[in-house]
């Protein structure tokens, strides 16, 4: 983490708060790279001067916004028909037809929610972009709620930040297991779907040799 923060610190005080949302981009794209540290310290050097306050929040809400376009255009590209039939291919272990069609039918009812309320859940703020497009959710809607989930988002860790000041570390200290716990979540459900696919795979499989 202290080489992820010195890169961080590299980039913020060489680009300023053009930097941030460069950032930001890059962590709503590969999720590893933790919001926790960027935002905690671009408010810490905010409140030194060696980032420009007025335009801080405004770059990495901007970036979020941009990474979340980004992934929203991946999902839209693949497409609920494309995935459904995927799914049906004996060797795509990810998931079921019915768990998409269930899936579907949980974002159609509740696709704001999710989008509004997932920018603020690490790991999930980055993924639900890609259900998003594969569902595709009107682009200025998803833009809207991504806007407004990623703007409290930032404000409260940069907010953070300017507060701790050199203590700007201590946010991810404190928001680090809960991180980890959410990533063990995601991966626990992915290997339950890829073992409920497989059985289901195997049962098929024995039961046409059997008749």
């Amino acid at each position: 983490m202290d080489d992820v923060a010195d890169w961080v610190f590299s980039i913020v005080d060489r680009l300023g708060a053009a930097g941030v949302g460069l950032l930001i981009f890059l962590e709503n794209v590969i999720p590893p790279i933790p919001s926790e540290v960027i935002l905690p310290l671009a408010g810490f050097r905010a409140r030194i001067g060696a980032v420009d306050a007025l335009w801080v929040w405004p770059a990495a809400t901007a970036g979020s916004v941009a990474g979340a376009v980004v992934l929203y255009g991946l999902g839209a590209w693949l497409g609920y028909e494309r995935l459904h039939q995927l799914a049906a291919k004996r060797w795509f272990v990810l998931s079921s037809q019915s768990d998409l069609e269930r899936g579907r039918t949980l974002f159609d009812r509740h696709g704001g929610k999710l989008v509004l309320f997932g920018r603020c859940v690490p790991l999930i703020r980055s993924v639900v972009s890609v259900p998003a497009g594969v569902a595709r959710m009107p682009l200025t809607r998803f833009v809207t709620l991504t806007a407004i989930g990623s703007g409290i988002w930032n404000a409260v860790f940069i907010g953070l930040g300017w507060v701790l000041g050199e203590n700007w570390d201590r946010v991810e200290g404190a928001l680090g297991p809960a991180s980890y716990v959410v990533l063990g979540l995601v991966a626990a459900l992915a290997i339950w779907l890829i073992v409920r696919k497989l059985r289901s795979r195997n049962a098929y499989v024995g039961t046409h040799r059997a008749s």
